[in-house]
């Protein structure tokens, strides 16, 4: 794969001797080709040759890391290594999505002049799928079933919403639902996503699909009353351990603990996280706001990287750190895997590393006062704003102690 990935560079590079071209500006409707031959559509619009913003229902996501070759074109995602390799055609461009480190090439190609992300097929009346839906993810399955929350909006055909799971949110979905059957998809650089099915008024059947290398089934009844389990319940500290503690190493090479003079006597939030990670970013992008204001909040992240080397996660966490301008550590305690087993030995206290992001929150005598695993993020809504007014509270009250 990776010999793939470089014949693909070449042939970029050297794809013909002529005048640089660049993407024209306006909407451009881009599509991933994915299994099952389906389609995998997000919109993005080009303000000028250097600048350009992808759209996933009220998420706009700015991207200034674009450059040329002779006829070719490279658009890196922000924050996330995927990146886009093309060749600039009189309809737009075409080539792959590339996430190097997990060795994947997906088939890309964009038609300029079209902002429709999904297009009505039928003449029938949508079935009404706003509201929340009880879900089950592989549901015959022993080992990847799952539970979620989903919560839609539908405004004619159109569907916005997400799954919330027991460790995070699929972020911003966005669709349409044609008759009885919907579609939603959204694409951040790290993920992308397509969910497909049929609705009537009581239930949900359909498939996800995650880039061109997973797809699993998905039920759901409609049900209103529908939570999920709490998330302050799912991760604690291990009988046999009186407190958390680690030692990793920053970019100098430096380890750091949390005996480490700038911890003692402080109220310490520790996040488990990988810079790889959608909901690690939302979360991260709040705690450097919050962070940037609280200054007697000491935070730290501990961040298990997919990259191949350890200088490359760390290019990574520095990318992450110059992009959110975030004030706080990073530290390496993984890198070559996210695996939550691994994760389990580096943090054994831990009963388990269930979820990428999670929460330790420490008081002033080094006490773990609670753990919160996963993350709803600005996608999930009203979820999200409880998510702040629970965290700043139980920060206030840490602090008073």
């Amino acid at each position: 794969m990776k010999k793939a990935i470089i014949v693909l560079f070449i042939v970029f590079l050297t794809a013909c001797n002529q005048e640089t071209s660049t993407l024209d500006e306006g909407f451009y409707r881009v599509v991933l080709g994915i299994q099952d031959n389906e389609e995998l559509p997000f919109v993005m619009n080009v303000n000028n040759p250097f600048s350009l913003e992808i759209y996933n229902a009220d998420e706009v996501i700015q991207v200034d890391e674009i450059r040329y070759s002779n006829d070719s074109v490279f658009i890196q995602t922000p924050v996330f290594e995927g990146y886009i390799a093309a060749k600039i055609t009189n309809s737009g461009f075409e080539g792959s999505f590339i996430k190097e480190s997990l060795d994947r090439i997906v088939p890309v190609k964009a038609k300029k002049n079209n902002e429709v992300r999904f297009e009505i097929k039928s003449d029938q009346k949508p079935t009404n799928m706003s509201g929340v839906w009880e879900t089950v993810f592989s549901p015959d399955s022993n080992t990847d079933r799952y539970i979620a929350k989903g919560i839609f909006e539908q405004i004619g055909h159109q569907l916005t919403g997400t799954f919330r799971t027991t460790t995070g949110d699929y972020r911003y979905l966005e669709g349409v639902v044609d008759g009885d059957s919907f579609r939603l998809s959204t694409f951040d650089g790290a993920h992308a996503f397509l969910f497909t099915g049929k609705v009537n008024d009581s239930t949900l059947t359909g498939n996800f699909y995650s880039g061109d290398h997973w797809k699993e089934p998905f039920v759901a009844k409609r049900n209103p009353k529908y939570q999920l389990p709490d998330e302050h319940d799912l991760t604690y500290i291990k009988e046999g351990y009186d407190s958390f503690n680690f030692s990793f190493p920053d970019k100098e090479g430096n380890l750091v603990s949390l005996k480490d003079e700038r911890f003692q006597n402080k109220v310490v939030v520790v996040q488990i996280m990988g810079t790889w990670c959608p909901n690690c970013l939302d979360e991260s992008k709040y705690y450097t706001q919050y962070a940037k204001e609280h200054s007697e909040v000491q935070f730290v992240s501990l961040a298990f990287e997919v990259a191949k080397t350890k200088e490359k996660a760390f290019q990574r966490i520095d990318r992450l750190k110059e992009r959110l301008q975030i004030p706080y550590p990073i530290l390496l305690a993984q890198y070559g895997s996210d695996s939550k087993l691994l994760a389990n030995e580096k943090l054994p206290m831990l009963n388990h590393v269930l979820s990428y992001p999670t929460s330790i929150f420490i008081d002033k005598k080094g006490k773990v006062r609670k753990i919160h695993t996963g993350f709803n993020g600005p996608a999930t809504g009203q979820k999200y704003i409880d998510f702040k007014n629970e965290f700043e509270s139980f920060i206030d009250l840490l602090l008073k102690e």
